[in-house]
């Protein structure tokens, strides 16, 4: 029996890690995985062929960041997401809000500032594409947070408590295009918080923190009303096939619960990177001050002494 037109079977058997991680591939998110992987390499090479070095550390964020698209969208899991509304709460919260924080890690926009070539006077190339892009007023507008952070929020409410979420899920183009919009509401929030890649807003450490703790209560205020309904609110998801051994009110449930807890992993992964990048950027000034210091002869301690003892001869 399918499931919404998708060729997905309804005669699941209940789920488990064994069967959830059964590679099950969507074509869609395979292939832009791979394209995403191989566009990445490329750019590594070209820099490591240029003799210039490139963090070991970025490659693996940007990896793990591909691996955790296709774990929710090229295993059993994505099946279960069409039945079960707490398999597609793990593909909605991994998806959404873990995957974008590896990408972003990676830095890619750098990358790719990098490693392509440039054009020449009076030409545009890819290169010079991207850096228009990166300082035209669409790309202003859509990183701001007074865009980012209610677009975070209407992607919960206005999604799951509306008709929108059944219709889209009604056939397989409805269901990606839901999956690649959660990714990049993903991506447009954190990457002015990351801070990793060049953008137009980049605003201090503190007012970083502050822009992520606005969103992420909005994350588990919404689980915890999926926990507290009386009744399922996902039409899609309110009647479960049987072989799945599970009511519509406590898959529910548990969709709510994964959303509460979700909601803490993203904001712990991005304080941690925050810190680290504010401590390496402190640490930066107080060697670009000291070398200063060097090549001047340490001109502004002179002239800070100078003055103490002018105040010292004045007191006299």
């Amino acid at each position: 029996m399918d499931h919404g037109g998708h060729g997905m079977t309804m005669d699941l058997p209940p789920i488990t890690l064994g069967r959830a991680l059964e590679f099950s591939a969507d074509p869609f998110f395979l292939v832009g995985c791979l394209l995403a992987l191989l566009l990445y390499g490329a750019g590594v090479v070209r820099l490591r062929w240029r003799g210039d070095a490139w963090p070991v550390s970025r490659t693996a964020g940007f990896v793990l960041g591909v691996l955790s698209v296709g774990l929710v969208m090229c295993t059993g899991l994505n099946e279960y997401g069409m039945v079960l509304f707490s398999a597609h709460m793990v593909q909605h919260m991994i998806i959404s809000m873990l995957s974008p924080i590896l990408l972003l890690l990676g830095a890619p926009v750098t990358l790719a500032l990098r490693a392509l070539p440039a054009a020449g006077r009076g030409r545009r190339g890819p290169r010079e594409l991207l850096v228009a892009l990166l300082h035209s007023r669409y790309v202003r507008v859509v990183s701001h947070p007074a865009f980012t952070i209610p677009l975070f929020i209407a992607s919960l409410y206005g999604l799951y408590f509306t008709s929108l979420f059944d219709l889209l899920m009604s056939s397989r183009a409805g269901h990606l295009t839901m999956m690649v919009h959660f990714l990049a509401v993903g991506l447009v929030f954190f990457w002015p918080i990351m801070g990793v890649d060049p953008g137009p807003h980049r605003p201090g450490y503190v007012m970083r923190m502050l822009e992520l703790f606005a969103g992420m209560p909005f994350h588990a205020f919404f689980g915890i009303a999926l926990m507290m309904a009386s009744e399922p609110l996902i039409g899609t998801y309110a009647d479960p096939p049987a072989s799945l051994g599970v009511t519509a009110l406590e898959d529910q449930e548990w969709a709510g619960g994964i959303a509460w807890a979700f909601s803490e992993i993203p904001s712990v992964l991005v304080l941690i990177a925050l810190v680290f990048q504010w401590y390496f950027s402190e640490e930066r000034a107080a060697r670009a001050r000291d070398r200063a210091a060097d090549r001047d002869g340490d001109k502004e301690l002179a002239a800070y002494n100078a003055y103490l003892a002018a105040l010292d001869a004045r007191g006299r």
